[in-house]
């Protein structure tokens, strides 16, 4: 396996730090903290070049938040100065190395791939086989082992000095397991954590219908014998290489609709998830009773329309917008406009 040594100078090489920077404000150039940021630039980035250089940057503090739709999840987050602009700086370099290594059927967060490719998929093998064997990882992020990913960074990467900033990243948080929801570079990382078992399902059980988005899989079959049995040899390799636990591992007839990435597939149609749905109206309906026209609301309804156009959501836009037309008539416009209601 070939493995890249001389990133070094391309890495602190104040042109990466400048596409970082670009990279890092994108779509935030409205907050305080990017403007003073943007002010000062030009010295802050000679400035995180000399700390990288000398060896002196380290993460900073993280602050936690808790989510709870889905599921409740902590997310730690870090300043735009200087860790965003190192996590985009990294990524610059060694996102195409990682990426050249991933699998055709794994989707998320890589560019040129994502929801909407990764449901087409599912719709091609649900047409070609009976079966699916679906799981998926235990609080994934949270029990990434740091030593286990450290181990498969070192796989790719061989430089030196890049390796001890991708190692003060990863154990950063502190403690045996956890890589930080929140980080561009735990996206990246934990697809590389699971390209290890992408590789094992293809290459070693010569799985021909799998896929992944995150930590979700399937793979489908026409016997389900044989689909139970991947499933026991993957839940021993996960177990003993990744230090992992399933949360779920099903198998089942595609007829009942295959439950993935906020749809459910059928053969001829896809519809939205139940869940999905329900957040989607309440979040849509709180615009409109609170007459909320700012830009954050206006994106969010391009991409509930963006989610909903790819599935039969006809009769779920057209109740959405009646009741808005019933309900608080000033928004009826807004909503035809953003979320293209075609009535």
């Amino acid at each position: 396996m070939k493995r890249y040594k001389n990133l070094w100078d391309e890495f602190v090489s104040m042109e990466n730090l400048e596409l970082a920077a670009k990279k890092a404000v994108k779509s935030k150039k409205n907050k305080r903290v990017v403007q003073d940021f943007l002010n000062h630039k030009t010295e802050l980035l000679q400035k995180l070049q000399s700390d990288l250089i000398n060896s002196k940057f380290k993460t900073s503090q993280y602050n936690t938040f808790t989510i709870y739709e889905p599921k409740q999840r902590v997310i730690y987050r870090l300043p735009l100065y200087p860790d965003h602009v190192v996590h985009h700086a990294l990524i610059n370099i060694i996102g195409p190395i990682w990426q050249s290594t991933f699998i055709h059927d794994s989707y998320a967060c890589i560019p040129g791939r994502g929801l909407h490719a990764a449901s087409q998929r599912v719709m091609h093998f649900i047409r070609k086989y009976k079966y699916v064997l679906q799981c998926d990882i235990r609080k994934f992020f949270p029990s990434i082992n740091h030593e286990v990913m450290f181990d498969i960074v070192k796989k790719k990467i061989g430089d030196a000095r890049l390796l001890n900033v991708l190692h003060d990243v990863i154990f950063s948080v502190g403690g045996e397991t956890n890589l930080p929801i929140g980080n561009l570079t735990s996206q990246w990382m934990g697809n590389v954590y699971l390209n290890e078992m992408d590789h094992f399902i293809k290459e070693n059980l010569h799985a021909r219908a799998y896929i992944r988005y995150c930590d979700d899989f399937l793979i489908f079959g026409d016997n389900k014998q044989e689909l139970r049995k991947m499933e026991k040899f993957i839940r021993v390799f996960v177990s003993d290489k990744l230090k992992m636990v399933f949360s779920k591992a099903n198998v089942y007839p595609v007829s009942r609709g295959v439950p993935f990435i906020g749809y459910r597939h059928y053969k001829k149609f896809i519809l939205l998830r139940h869940y999905g749905a329900k957040k989607m109206f309440k979040r849509i309906y709180n615009i409109v009773k609170y007459h909320d026209r700012s830009e954050k609301s206006v994106g969010q309804m391009a991409a509930f329309h963006g989610w909903a156009k790819w599935c039969c959501a006809h009769h779920f836009k057209l109740n959405i917008f009646n009741q808005t037309r019933i309900l608080y008539p000033t928004m009826t416009r807004f909503v035809r406009k953003k979320f293209f209601v075609n009535v």
